[in-house]
């Protein structure tokens, strides 16, 4: 049996919790967590669902509790036979659009509309469903920089998830040797799970996806591969700040970055980093709390 917990709250108060839950660098794989809204003539009456494969431990209700800064709501446990788990889970998640992409589950169908680019993920796996600002914003971005003439051959997306963001460069640029890494193991599988569904071919030759488990640029497979034109890192403000020089090594004359998953305060912070590396701001995109970052470095090395 699998069980998940249930929170009822305001919109305000649940997407808020969520937005936290994408800074907790070491959450438990184990839970998944999702948001919706009642029924549509309630929109600012939300749920928050939180799966996990047995009953609930203290550490994880602690967890969620904590993702609600003020008094956290009264949670209810339910049983759930093993085999609804990912399809419960995937319960009000709707699709996504951010600019020529759409991001569905499997409960929902793809977008017939001419020009837009379909992606299936499922809801229950690794971090990177679209659902999050941060990634909606990376693939708006990328969209953006595709739009403005960008040429890429070769990219990498640091800290992948469900690869949908390598996907999407994928995407714009076909021909590009593509690179994704992640440092939770599970993402292996889920990226090649995805890459099956979706179309793409798994490999190291170009317009294929090469996968490694790595934490950050550390692996001498992302190290062989350089120099990139394009990086993509959707983690958080403080291994971004880190992994600024390390990214700044690895990248072409001129290569570009887009960073994510730091809160428009943490801006200031990771700009300045970047700023010493050698890296200049060619446009930013706010989405609620969340910055996303487009840089361009001036040199390599």
């Amino acid at each position: 049996m699998s069980w998940k917990l249930v929170a009822h709250g305001t919109k305000e108060q649940i997407e808020a919790a969520l937005e936290a839950q994408g800074e907790v660098w070491n959450w438990d794989a184990d839970m998944v967590l999702t948001g919706y809204e009642i029924a549509p003539d309630r929109p600012d009456d939300w749920v928050l669902d939180a799966y996990t494969p047995a009953m609930p431990t203290p550490a994880q209700m602690q967890a969620v509790a904590a993702l609600f800064p003020a008094e956290p709501p009264q949670f209810t446990a339910e049983k759930l036979p093993r085999a609804d788990w990912v399809v419960e889970s995937q319960k009000g998640v709707d699709p996504i659009r951010a600019g020529r992409f759409f991001v569905h589950t499997p409960d929902h169908p793809a977008s017939t509309e001419s020009g837009v680019t379909s992606f299936c993920i499922p809801a229950a796996q690794a971090f990177g469903t679209g659902q999050h600002a941060t990634t909606w914003g990376c693939l708006a971005m990328l969209d953006t920089m595709k739009r403005q003439g960008l040429v890429v051959r070769n990219h990498a997306d640091i800290g992948s998830g469900t690869g949908l963001l390598a996907f999407a460069a994928m995407t714009l640029w076909p021909r590009a040797k593509a690179s994704a890494s992640d440092i939770d193991p599970v993402c292996l599988p889920a990226v090649i799970e995805n890459a099956d569904r979706n179309g793409f071919t798994m490999g190291t030759e170009p317009g294929a996806l090469a996968m490694v488990i790595a934490e950050g640029m550390d692996d001498e497979f992302l190290t062989a591969r350089a120099p990139y034109d394009l990086l993509i890192a959707n983690i958080l403000a403080g291994p971004l700040i880190d992994l600024a020089p390390d990214f700044a090594a690895a990248m072409a004359p001129r290569g570009n970055i887009v960073l994510s998953g730091l809160l428009v305060t943490q801006e200031a912070a990771v700009l300045a980093a970047y700023r010493r590396a050698g890296f200049r701001l060619q446009a930013r995109l706010h989405r609620g709390d969340w910055a996303i970052l487009w840089l361009r470095h001036r040199f390599h090395g």
